[in-house]
């Protein structure tokens, strides 16, 4: 199976500390179509026997049967459809000359130190970059491998941040993990290395896995299948979170969008568990969420911190609000804080009990916490 490691960017490209691609091995960058045809192969463009020889094995083990053609011409009839496209310094003069429609994950890949001249015709292709084998075989692999493993459609990430201090967006985070792990793959990702660990909230502390020290000491791409199988996981539901000595006090930008970008790849629901501190970072990724919800307590205290966080992310597009305790209205506090009130709960019996003893926020499918995740959860999905 692919494994992800510090050396998996191909030649010619490096990670910078803030997560930004530099030393690209070519200059043009057409725009992104999207493809959605996630269930056809990857094509592969090359009469090399040698390239092939190469190839092929890296495909196997990235679990993938490339689509192979030799000429430019039959190149065509797969193009639009393949997730992936790898082309051969033989093939790549003669498919440019043909201008295939431009499109995302075009590669050109030699066995060999690749010459000035191919990569101008990488440029007239249109191609993304020049990989070179076997330097880059890692990295290919795992572009491969995430082609098996993606989901259907685009995950749906899910940003929870409290209103004010004890207004339970923490486990509010850890239920909506659970109730989404119940049909299908999910992550929660702890974004606050002061908070009280998700993983010690779910129960899964003890277990071995990724926390945000080891990912935080990496670069390159971090595949989907790489970060679902380094996590600590309860069942269906991964949790990313922080040792417990605090080796890492804070979020560095690279590891948090490579973290936040395979999650996404990976599994059907991402929570973020976004602390309430104004930090460039964590804004970034509350932007990224598709909907963000503020945790507030139905007080005059609770609303009136809603009402600054509100502030802060006025530009989100899918805000709301979820708020414990019922001393106003759903008009009343949406009028103060300018956001709908998506969900409502009482105070929940046995709540800490059932943290204590590992069971997570969220040990069975009844109650006010189970009521409010499952709507917000179940709105989603027919909003989609």
């Amino acid at each position: 199976m692919a494994r992800w490691s510090t050396a998996a960017a191909p030649s010619g490209m490096t990670m910078s500390a803030a997560g930004d691609t530099v030393g690209m091995t070519t200059t043009h960058r057409h725009p992104a179509h999207r493809h959605d045809h996630t269930d056809a192969p990857p094509l592969v463009v090359t009469a090399d026997d040698g390239l092939l020889a190469d190839l092929l094995p890296l495909a196997a083990a990235a679990d993938v049967s490339p689509v192979v053609v030799h000429d430019a011409a039959a190149a065509l009839a797969h193009w639009s459809r393949a997730p992936v496209v790898l082309v051969g310094p033989d093939a790549a003069e003669a498919l440019a000359a043909i201008a295939p429609e431009a499109r995302a994950r075009v590669y050109v890949v030699t066995r060999r130190a690749a010459p000035h001249e191919l990569f101008r015709t990488t440029l007239a292709l249109g191609a993304e970059q020049v990989v070179e084998l076997p330097v880059s075989a890692g990295w290919l692999v795992e572009l491969l491998a995430d082609l098996t493993e993606q989901l259907p459609g685009r995950a749906r990430v899910i940003g929870v941040v409290g209103g004010s201090g004890g207004a339970g967006a923490t486990t509010l985070a850890c239920a909506l993990g659970q109730w989404a792990a119940r049909s299908g793959p999910a992550v929660v990702i702890d974004c606050d290395p002061q908070g009280p660990g998700l993983d010690r909230m779910l129960g899964v502390e003890r277990r071995d896995g990724f926390r945000w020290d080891a990912l935080c000491q990496t670069t390159g791409r971090l595949s989907a299948r790489a970060l679902r199988d380094a996590l600590p996981r309860s069942g269906q539901l991964g949790v990313l979170s922080w040792y417990v000595d605090g080796r890492v006090q804070s979020l560095q930008a690279f590891a948090a969008r490579e973290a936040l970008s395979a999650a996404r790849r990976g599994h059907a629901v991402v929570v973020l568990d976004l602390p309430r501190t104004r930090d460039p970072l964590l804004d970034e990724l509350a932007a990224r969420c598709d909907d963000l919800l503020v945790a507030t307590v139905a007080s005059v205290v609770g609303v009136a911190g809603a009402a600054r966080m509100r502030a802060r992310f006025v530009d989100h597009p899918s805000a709301g609000l979820v708020v414990r305790g019922e001393a106003f209205t759903d008009d009343e506090i949406r009028r103060a804080v300018g956001l709908p009130v998506r969900a409502r709960m009482r105070d929940q019996r046995g709540l800490s009990e059932a943290v204590d003893l590992g069971l997570g926020p969220l040990r069975s499918t009844r109650g006010p916490l189970a009521g409010a995740v499952g709507s917000l959860l179940d709105t989603g999905r027919q909003a989609a």
